[in-house]
């Protein structure tokens, strides 16, 4: 195969459909779902950091895992708006490039935080009276920025060895951002090693943090069902049970990447899995968390009452 040795200076990204109707549809209901991800993560981080009763390791993490998912999604779904709005399709070799990596890297720093937040509530449940004294402020502070310095150092090699390949004839990508699978297939020459490694690196984010969830989540269990009273038990599990259904919803949305589809089948799997990633996941956590928990509920309503008080003292 010919290879071109001068890297492309933009790609093209094919994204959903060439359907013009179809395209404002989406970005309609593209813009109303980012918006409401925005709004309802932040709405927890501020939450956190003004009320006195969300100043715990819990909460701590739940701020610093909105702000990911913030991040997270506004790496993706900003650019695809604005194709969906112009019906352009281009965006440029370096764009691209910054958009896979950080897409990757503010991922995998979220499978590392989502253990990072099982330990805690392994801790909390099965070590309450040591809780305190194991989880202080330079424990949870280092713990976060061991999530973040992980996710960028597990990814960084990946990305710069897949930046060593030359690009093939077309700078055409299958997908509306750049993720990997259709990047990879526009390079050039042998890349084994870097499937190998990008294999190493799903192990090591993707499994190695789910098995951490894992084995948390079996001794939370084990204690939980040892407690005497059925109050105790439902207390205990509350407390946890908000962010067990995140991690469900995270780590089942990617699992599902390996299911492989019919042949038949008319939806590109890759897709499916980033608009549940980049989309559903950071949509729904905020509501898991507001919805389920009684602390954030009533911060919440206190929040509301101390803005609609200000309001009416103004007038």
């Amino acid at each position: 195969m010919k290879l071109n040795q001068t890297t492309f200076s933009e790609f093209i990204l094919l994204g959903f459909t060439d359907i013009r109707k179809i395209e404002l549809l989406l970005f309609s209901i593209l813009l109303f779902s980012y918006l409401l991800t925005i709004t309802g993560n932040a709405a927890i981080i501020i939450i956190t950091l003004l009320d006195l009763r969300l100043q715990t390791p819990m909460y701590f993490f739940l701020r610093n895992f909105s702000f990911l998912e913030i991040g997270f999604t506004t790496t993706v779904i900003p650019q695809a708006l604005v194709h969906l709005a112009t019906g352009s399709k281009k965006i440029s070799y370096l764009g691209c490039i910054i958009q896979f990596f950080l897409y990757f890297q503010l991922g995998t720093t979220e499978f590392f935080l989502l253990a990072v937040m099982s330990f805690d509530r392994y801790v909390a449940i099965c070590n309450p009276l040591r809780y305190p004294a194991i989880m202080n402020n330079h424990v949870c502070i280092s713990l976060v920025l061991c999530s973040w310095l992980g996710g960028f150092l597990i990814i960084i090699v990946p990305v710069a060895l897949f930046l060593q390949f030359p690009m093939c004839d077309s700078n055409i990508l299958d997908h509306f951002f750049c993720d990997n699978t259709p990047l990879n297939k526009l390079i050039c020459g042998d890349t084994r090693l870097l499937g190998f490694i990008e294999f190493i690196t799903a192990v090591l984010s993707l499994l190695g943090s789910l098995t951490i969830n894992v084995v948390s989540y079996i001794y939370i269990i084990k204690t939980i069902v040892r407690i005497p009273s059925a109050t105790g038990r439902q207390k205990a599990f509350s407390t946890c049970a908000s962010h067990f259904i995140v991690v469900s919803i995270t780590y089942g949305s990617c699992i599902f990447l390996y299911i492989k589809p019919a042949q038949d089948s008319k939806l590109d799997p890759g897709k499916v899995v980033a608009i549940l990633n980049t989309v559903v996941s950071p949509l729904l956590n905020p509501f898991i968390y507001s919805l389920r928990n009684q602390q954030v509920q009533e911060a919440l309503r206190d929040l509301f009452r101390k803005g609609v008080a200000k309001l009416r003292g103004h007038n």
